[in-house]
């Protein structure tokens, strides 16, 4: 253990060793509060549980400087076989690591310098480890607080949905990153005597998690122990969730809201995969300061009223001109006991129309038997932006661009303002020529002038419309009744705009392509109809068409710029190979963290895929991730590469990784696997 100078009031405390019940140590990090000696003064505790080397951030930073300073322990610990942590990992939330974050409770409850009441907080994998560890129910976690973070790994993470399997996130972001991230060297200054053998026993036994998500293509039992999708019954602590509706997690936070029973407390608001102070697009909030008010309440037993307001706390958007650099989002905040209910649904119909569905409907629809067809082109979605789990950009575009190649059933103008909160559902009657198809649907809110900016979308693998854990190709000609849940959102379509449902079969590069070349008919039929179901709710009145006031003020967030490089790297781009007919997305992304006036770490990834538009089977995803920490003795870089590509029949990858030291070779690993396609 190391003992930092005192700074404002806070000490930090360096390598806390934490011991398991197998002898293996796990390395925490915390910032206390320290009047005088901290060791024999007893605080609540806040701990984020993640594998994403605490080291590698500087000392008195983050939240857990914040907590600190407000009285309470900001404390972090690196998961087993993570950063200065002892032991292997093979994966992400196995049961093993839930297991050592409920002893990790348990033995820092009992120490001098805790008071026994400890909560959770994390954003992505630390808000899958809160509810994770939470339904275990250790005696003293007191309060959760997960942002960003799922209830069901296989539904709604990122790498399947819809039983369909993602495409760039892995590859250029998460699943290849990790590789080289457990491969790093622990810090010798901070990690003890042991740091040869910890190194060591990383590098050797580093196995890179991508492998095994792609030997899982259906869910089942593989996914449940990380998923509390089926035991909310379990968590007993109180639960104050964060989402983001740009977010690639929107729907978990609805759902176990809807499904806890213990005191709870949900707060959505426009934001992508960043922290709320800080997200784009804004309004950004000091949402530390809602945490502490929480925590004051939670951890240090006071009345201030956070339980008395409002259980949900919503921003409910609006259309704003869809550009991929928008900072901000139009709408308003909107508080609720509960989550309000309500439902309005349309038909498909003749035309591209988008039909309030009434009793009076119900004639003009028996008298219709027709339907549309289009035919599959894997290189839609373009314009729909990037699933949200990482990257600091990915916002949606004109949806137009993707309408061309899809099919497009649109209301009328809206006489009066039309909100929704929550989940639909599309409702599809469809005939396909392959055997395995996948079909996207998109909601969208057209402006008067056509623009079409995109509201939330939903996906269904058609292999899997009756079940996700057995898959059964779909027979070419055959009628099937599809229901693809739309991501949940909260939305007001202002009068005089459209709604705007299109329908086609890829995502692209959110979702790797299905096999088949095809062509696909959707019904509107009195037999066969095709409909979309909103969770409607009532309105908020506004003066004019102008938005309602906000019903609940926050402290503001910071400033926000778009996530810009040097003027020659390009962040994101879409590349048209014309002759080869085929369409590609580059995206590169760098970062420095500075740990101290001796040590840096320079984080560089980039990312290349391809899809075919005559040959949906042929695609590929080259992602490189390259790490360099430069200390005052020495440079050390580490290098891995992840390889992905399809045919008919399989996914191939393959893996490289290097690691050396002032330009040395000092090791070196790869993989090289196999997947039959699974339907997919």
């Amino acid at each position: 253990m190391i003992e930092f100078e005192l700074k404002n009031g806070v000490r930090f405390i360096k390598d806390v060793r934490v011991p398991m019940a197998d002898g293996i140590e796990l390395s925490l990090d915390m910032h206390v509060p320290d009047e005088g000696d901290w060791q024999q003064t007893p605080r609540p505790l806040l701990l984020e549980y993640i594998p994403y080397r605490k080291d590698d951030s500087p000392a008195y930073s983050s939240y857990h400087n914040s907590f600190a300073e407000h009285g309470i322990i900001g404390a972090r610990l690196d998961c087993r076989g993570s950063g200065a942590s002892g032991g292997v990992t093979a994966d992400e939330y196995t049961e093993q690591e839930q297991a050592d974050g409920a002893a990790a409770i348990e033995w820092l409850a009992t120490q001098s310098w805790c008071t026994g009441k400890v909560g959770m907080i994390g954003a992505s994998y630390g808000g899958f480890t809160a509810v994770q560890i939470a339904a275990l129910a250790p005696e003293h976690l007191t309060t959760i607080i997960p942002i960003y973070f799922t209830d069901d790994r296989y539904t709604d993470d990122c790498h399947y949905r819809g039983g369909a399997m993602r495409c760039y996130y892995d590859i250029g972001a998460y699943g290849a990153s990790m590789i080289g991230m457990n491969a790093m060297p622990p810090y010798p200054e901070y990690s003890g005597q042991d740091w040869a053998g910890l190194w060591e026993e990383h590098l050797e036994q580093n196995t890179p998690y991508l492998l095994t998500w792609l030997r899982n293509q259906t869910d089942g039992p593989y996914w449940r122990p990380g998923s509390i999708r089926d035991r909310y019954q379990d968590v007993r602590c109180s639960v104050f969730m964060i989402g983001g509706w740009r977010d690639g997690y929107p729907n978990p936070p609805l759902r176990t809201f809807e499904h806890l029973t213990v005191p709870k407390r949900l707060l959505m608001g426009p934001w992508n995969h960043t922290r709320p102070n800080a997200a784009i697009p804004g309004p950004r909030i000091d949402y530390v300061n809602e945490v502490l008010r929480w925590c004051d309440h939670w951890l240090k037993g006071e009345d201030n009223g956070v339980m008395d307001e409002p259980a949900v706390q919503v921003y409910i958007q609006s259309f704003d001109e869809p550009r991929a650099d928008r900072t901000q989002t139009s709408g308003y905040w909107r508080a609720e006991d509960e989550l309000p209910t309500g439902a309005q649904s349309w038909r498909l119909a003749s035309e591209g129309q988008l039909l309030l569905k009434t009793d009076e409907d119900a004639a003009a629809e028996a008298d219709s038997s027709d339907f549309d067809s289009y035919r599959y082109n894997p290189t839609v979605g373009t314009s729909g932006g990037l699933w949200s789990g990482g990257v600091p950009y990915g916002l949606p575009t004109d949806q137009r661009a993707d309408e061309i190649n899809s099919l497009t059933y649109t209301t009328q103008p809206l006489e009066q303002p039309l909100e929704i909160l929550g989940q639909g559902m599309v409702s599809l009657h469809v005939r396909t020529t392959a055997t395995v198809m996948a079909f996207v649907v998109r909601l969208s809110d057209i402006a008067p002038d056509g623009t079409s900016a995109l509201v939330c979308t939903g996906v269904l693998n058609g292999t899997r419309r009756e079940s996700l854990e057995d898959p059964q190709p779909m027979t070419p000609g055959e009628m099937y009744a599809l229901d693809i849940k739309l991501d949940a959102t909260g939305w007001r379509f202002g009068t005089g705009h459209c709604l705007r449902l299109s329908v086609c079969s890829a995502d692209f590069p959110n979702l790797w392509p299905t096999p088949y070349a095809g062509t696909n008919e959707i019904f509107f039929s009195s037999e066969h109809p095709s409909s979309i179901t909103l969770p409607a709710i009532p309105v908020r009145q506004a003066v004019t068409d102008s938005l309602p006031p906000s019903e609940i003020d926050f402290e503001p967030g910071e400033d926000a710029e778009p996530y810009r490089q040097a003027p020659n790297e390009q962040v994101w781009e879409i590349i048209r190979d014309v002759m080869g007919r085929r369409t590609g997305m580059a995206m590169q992304q760098n970062g420095v963290s500075r740990i101290s006036d001796e040590m840096e770490v320079r984080n560089q990834r980039s990312l290349m895929v391809w899809a075919s538009e005559d040959d949906p089977a042929n695609v590929s995803a080259k992602g490189r991730h390259t790490r360099h920490i430069v200390r005052h003795d020495g440079v050390t870089v580490v290098d891995s590469i992840c390889h992905l590509r399809s045919t008919v029949e399989a996914f191939h990858c393959t893996i490289d990784l290097s690691v050396t030291i002032d330009a040395l070779p000092h090791a070196q690993r790869r993989w090289v696997e196999s997947f039959p396609r699974q339907l997919l």
